[in-house]
């Protein structure tokens, strides 16, 4: 049996000693066993389930629940629990596709609205509180898009906003895209592309970040970020047979 040191194993995974400690603490590996002076010794296993965590954690997954549903499938395979470990992953995997599928559902829906498609102006003027029934979003999210210059509202002279035909397919866009889990940033950035070359190809514009972006988030690149997640989980099935193979037959290690 192999055995390693804190620092040994933090540098064959080609992490910091103390990200190996703090794995340790949050349950996604097991704790190992410790010499008479208090050194940690690792195993093969450890080296193999620090491979796996690095693999489900290396893209940051986090709508309707999949950060949650990686961290689960780490922990049942801290536990050595494979198959349980298999089964969570591919229902991990049928998410990310699911994600996905809603993802590029949105796109179209940008696409048919953009187009005009089975539209009829109708030149209402509605009061945010009338648009926000309509589109059923709360008025909070409203301030918010408008914070984040997503919508430039005209206003009466009393000072109330009010919303047009344009305005309201725009909301529609933005609500769209907003359920799919795409970013604000993103949204402003195709909103913003579209303005300037209507033309412009969405799913390029919203899946491709500026350079002068201060922060990127995997919302701002959902697309790829999805494509990577599946990949990733792909790995990580065949990972998991492979420590099924060995550590089954090998506890020990």
């Amino acid at each position: 049996m192999n055995t390693y040191k804190t620092a040994e194993i933090a540098h064959s995974i080609g992490i910091h000693p103390n990200t190996v400690r703090l794995y340790e603490e949050l349950g996604l590996i097991p704790k190992p066993k410790r010499k008479a002076n208090g050194y940690r010794v690792f195993t093969d296993f450890h080296v193999e389930q620090l491979k796996f965590v690095r693999t489900a954690l290396k893209v940051e997954v986090l709508q309707n629940g999949l950060r949650k549903q990686a961290i689960d499938i780490i922990k049942t395979s801290s536990a050595r629990n494979f198959d349980r470990a298999n089964i969570l992953t591919e229902r991990y995997l049928q998410q990310i596709k699911r994600e996905q599928r809603n993802a590029q559902e949105a796109i179209a829906i940008t696409e048919k609205l953009l187009s005009g498609e089975n539209q009829e102006p109708s030149n209402a003027i509605l009061t945010r509180k009338e648009t926000a029934d309509l589109l059923q979003i709360s008025m909070d999210a409203l301030r918010n898009w408008e914070m984040n210059g997503l919508l430039t509202v005209k206003r009466k002279q009393n000072g109330y906003r009010v919303y047009t035909d344009e305005d309201i397919r725009r909301l529609k866009i933005i609500r769209s895209l907003r359920c799919a889990n795409y970013s604000l940033a993103a949204i402003l950035r195709m909103l913003n592309a579209l303005s300037s070359d209507p033309k412009a190809d969405i799913r390029e514009v919203i899946d491709t970040p500026e350079e002068n972006e201060d922060i990127i988030s995997v919302c701002d690149k959902l697309l790829t970020s999805l494509q990577y997640a599946e990949k990733n989980a792909r790995v990580m099935l065949v990972h998991l047979e492979e420590m099924k193979k060995q550590f089954t037959t090998n506890p020990t290690l």
